[in-house]
């Protein structure tokens, strides 16, 4: 796990300005820092390195190929590059490897099969650059599901550059793409801003499993996907799983275990996150069962029993015999988190469980260098109970003509406009044509105009705005698509990324191996949900963990936001935030807005996510402009 970033035609002053670009991702990569350039400087790259496999001086970057064509500057890490170095000696590709890494073996592969061959036999996370210097070439790529971020685009001065981190494309001298208001409206939506928009004009997210080619003289580029998420749905769809249950939950383990044995190798301490919900207690248990010694697992309790689950946590891990070790976190403790918040995430991202995966990556890191995680079951396997709730809204709606559901919804709008969120979603979805449209318009929230509007800049839509009715038979199936092609990679793994690379902490998760993602595809519907979510993981932990200990209500990996927001030392930190003067100077939110929401949570205790997510905006718009007064001051000495 590292941090990358280059840029094209910069000119004078480039090296000054990698430096700054690698200096800014720093904890992505403590252990050491690289540049390379061309002879003439039109392509440079940058790299800082958290050292992982190989940690000799030959896994340093950017790397060139053994040929000298190719150079690369890569962050993740290809779990099968064993096999791969094998092919590449079997077939003589490569004489004889300098080191140990995944990089050299990766960048060989590149340089014998080509980036598209090598990345279709490549089984891992990751975001990558390669320049070939015969073509004079620029390669950018991002693994399948989103697991490592990449940022790219052009300054205002038409010079191009990406990194891992937005911080870092913000840091170059003189760079002031503007805010993307266009954008924002789907961040006020969400609680964070979906791929390929960023927060910046110009400035774009990679979306997973895409290739990003831009040719000399470095002014065009082209994408193209080299695995898409949907055609994995649509194929598995078209060929189920013919077996039984109990040998689909056979099969699963299978795979997950071959997952697990190649997320455990590294040559720095691993351990994994157990919050005691089924996917991260299953993957815990697989590693156990693998592994000779004591794995070491990690959770964070709250003293407010609501949230809590670390003592389940470490009844599960007692039970699996793991070197276990928790924290509990108070207020105190979260509320110093905040101001790290808007540096971390490089743009505005309001997933309010982002304090405690923070916290929990910083006390793992104490201890080791790796982490595995359970995220992806809910997904994959239909776990989340809002898909439930969003099928049973659709079968009831579905029965009243849409003629007549389609007004009637907007009069029961317009009716609710003044009401409680609840009746106002009920009216809204009224209205849908479909079971994907319900979810969507479940997604929209209250239709608060927090963004002042601007008449010559039209909202930007994103994939759940444009998703085909009915492209999967099986209507929940459609719903976990969703959410695979955007809130799992723009929001849970954006903030486990962010939230761990931020105390130099490698996260990894085997539930978004290939082979595991491609065969839940295949699951029916029926191995998945029954009386209980995520079945079909459920019997695969059963073999490890008492059916008793996990049957009991989810209580999720969050913090009492709500309640904490009222004390003294956060509320006066908001209403500073949202001072009607700083809001007014900024130009860009609705005070009228603003102040009602926050007045309805104050004085009428309504409690709307668009609080939080309008406090991380402030945010992050106060580190923004500190940073702007900064450059400021420096342009000036100099």
């Amino acid at each position: 796990m590292c941090g990358i970033a280059g840029f094209c035609n910069w000119g004078e002053g480039w090296q000054r300005n990698i430096e700054r670009m690698n200096e800014r991702m720093y904890y992505r990569g403590p252990d050491a820092s690289g540049v390379w350039a061309a002879e003439d400087a039109s392509v440079v790259l940058g790299h800082r390195r958290l050292s992982i496999v190989d940690l000799s001086a030959a896994g340093a970057q950017p790397m060139e190929s053994h040929n000298g064509r190719y150079v690369i500057s890569y962050n993740g890490e290809i779990y099968n590059y064993s096999i791969i170095r094998k092919k590449l000696r079997e077939e003589n590709r490569v004489a004889a490897f300098k080191g140990a890494s995944d990089t050299e073996v990766l960048l060989e592969a590149v340089s014998a099969y080509g980036l598209e061959k090598t990345l279709d036999m490549a089984k891992g996370m990751f975001a990558l650059a390669v320049y070939d210097k015969k073509e004079r070439m620029l390669y950018l790529a991002r693994d399948r599901v989103g697991e490592k971020p990449l940022y790219y685009g052009f300054t205002s001065g038409g010079k191009f550059v990406f990194a891992s981190d937005l911080n870092s494309i913000a840091a170059l001298e003189g760079f002031d793409n503007p805010i993307n208001t266009g954008i924002l409206e789907q961040y006020f939506r969400y609680g964070y801003i979906p791929a390929p928009g960023s927060v910046y004009e110009k400035i774009y997210k990679l979306e997973p499993g895409t290739i990003l080619e831009i040719r000399y003289p470095f002014q065009q580029y082209e994408r193209k996907t080299y695995w898409s998420m949907t055609e994995a749905a649509q194929r598995g769809e078209a060929n189920p799983f013919r077996g039984s249950e109990t040998e689909a939950a056979e099969e699963l383990e299978r795979l997950l275990k071959e997952s697990i044995r190649g997320q455990m190798m590294a040559d720095v301490p691993v351990g994994a996150f157990l919050s005691a919900g089924i996917d991260s207690s299953t993957v815990v248990s697989l590693m156990q069962s693998l592994s000779a010694k004591r794995v070491r697992s990690f959770t964070i309790g709250m003293w407010d029993e609501k949230y809590n689950e670390a003592d389940v946590a470490g009844k599960i891990a007692a039970h699996l015999g793991t070197d276990h070790t928790e924290l509990y976190i108070t207020e105190e403790d979260a509320r110093g988190v905040i101001p790290k918040l808007a540096e971390m995430f490089g743009e505005p991202f309001a997933d309010s469980s982002q304090i405690p995966t923070y916290l929990v990556s910083r006390m793992t890191r104490e201890h080791v260098t790796v982490s595995l995680s359970g995220d992806g079951g809910d997904e994959l396997f239909c776990g989340y109970n809002s898909y439930a709730s969003v099928d049973r809204v659709w079968n009831k709606a579905r029965r009243i003509p849409f003629w007549i559901r389609r007004p009637a919804g907007a009069a029961a709008e317009i009716a609710c406009r003044r009401r409680r969120g609840t009746l106002m979603t009920m009216a809204r979805l009224l209205g849908a044509h479909g079971i994907e449209d319900t979810y969507l318009r479940s997604e929209i929230g209250e239709g608060f105009s927090i963004v002042r509007r601007d008449p010559g800049r039209e909202a930007q839509r994103t994939v759940m705005d444009t998703y085909p009715a009915g492209l999967l038979r099986e209507p929940r199936h459609n719903l976990m698509l969703m959410d695979l092609l955007m809130y799992h990679p723009d929001d849970i793994l954006n903030k486990v990324d962010r939230s761990a690379m931020a105390v130099s902490l490698e996260t990894r998760v085997p539930m978004l191996d290939r082979d595991v993602v491609e065969f839940a595809w295949t699951l029916p519907l029926a191995y998945c949900v029954g009386d209980a979510t995520k079945k079909i993981l459920r019997n695969v932990l059963y073999q490890y963990v008492p059916r008793e200990l996990m049957e009991r209500p989810k209580k999720g990996f969050s913090i009492p936001l709500q309640k904490w927001l009222r004390e003294p030392g956060l509320r006066a930190w908001a209403e500073s935030l949202i001072d009607r003067a700083v809001l007014e100077r900024q130009g860009i939110l609705n005070p009228d807005v603003v102040w009602r929401i926050w007045r309805d949570y104050i004085e009428r205790d309504i409690w709307r996510l668009q609080i939080w997510y309008i406090l991380m905006f402030q945010e992050w718009m106060a580190y923004r402009e500190k940073g702007n007064r900064e450059a400021e001051g420096l342009r000036r000495k100099n």
